[in-house]
């Protein structure tokens, strides 16, 4: 247990203040969830390999036309060789990333592991008749349990660090007659505490005009996308619908539509596109 815990505070110390600031001042809540992290880690690494696979295909395709130009002009090998090395880069890179975030998830499960252990024996003991030998012992098990609480959030925190970029895109606003030359909507976008307030207008044309296109978000493990569209009426704004939408399927290498029903009875579409 020691040394399990040694190991995860050493890589843990890196974390930036940044990145981790929901884990000082006391704001944090030691409240791991040990499904959501093995579902995005499945994603995360189903993805990952995923691009790893189109890399190493790429360097297939350069490393034959490479042999194949030998007796081609020096410029083109030259190219090629330079494309060659980039691609075996960001091979390497993706390699490690792997790695990395295998590693961290094999130490969370460890620590999973060794709370249930502790929270089993806690039960035991709490059952069993009051000593001080085992009063003593609860308040050891307590702090077990605590300590790999506390590495568990910390490795989730390390996990998210690994998640990348999404870059969502407005595609638009589907409403069929539900949509009218001069309508104006406000959609809001929300994951955890990142926000996307855009406002949109249908022209003349039945075209739509937003004041913005694109936004990054920074995946997190537990938080969904919520999207709100309201309608701009005046002074007024009338809601037309919440959803909300997990992210677990965007963690791949070909961009992902986004097609949800904002009203009840899909009258009214919202279209986006991810691209992780």
């Amino acid at each position: 247990k020691s040394l399990s815990r040694s190991s995860v505070r050493s890589r843990m110390s890196l974390r930036s203040p940044k990145v981790y600031s929901s884990l000082q001042k006391g704001e944090v809540i030691w409240d791991p969830k040990p499904l959501q992290v093995k579902k995005i880690f499945e994603a995360l690494k189903k993805g990952l390999n995923e691009y790893l696979e189109a890399h190493q295909a790429e360097l297939d395709y350069l490393s034959g036309r490479h042999k194949d130009t030998k007796r081609n002009s020096r410029l083109v090998r030259i190219l090629l060789t330079s494309q060659i090395r980039s691609v075996e880069r960001y091979i390497r890179k993706l390699e490690f990333h792997i790695s990395k975030v295998e590693e961290l998830y094999e130490a969370y499960c460890i620590q999973c592991r060794l709370r249930d252990g502790a929270a089993n024996m806690k039960q035991a003991f709490s059952l069993s008749p009051s000593t001080k030998a085992s009063r003593e012992s609860l308040v050891e098990l307590y702090k077990n349990f605590q300590g790999c609480t506390e590495d568990m959030c910390f490795i989730e925190g390390a996990l998210e660090v690994h998640l990348g970029e999404f870059h969502l895109k407005m595609k638009g606003l589907v409403g069929f007659a539900r949509l009218c030359p001069g309508d104006q909507y406000e959609v809001f976008v929300r994951l955890g505490r990142q926000k996307w307030r855009l406002k949109g207008k249908i022209e003349t044309d039945d075209s739509q005009t937003w004041d913005e296109e694109e936004k990054i978000f920074i995946p997190n493990l537990h938080e969904k996308f919520e999207i709100k569209v309201t309608e701009l009426r005046g002074l007024a704004t009338i809601l037309v619908g919440v959803v909300t939408c997990d992210s677990i399927n965007f963690f791949t290498t070909k961009p992902q539509a986004i097609i949800v029903d904002i009203t009840e009875l899909g009258t009214i579409k919202l279209q986006l596109e991810v691209l992780w």
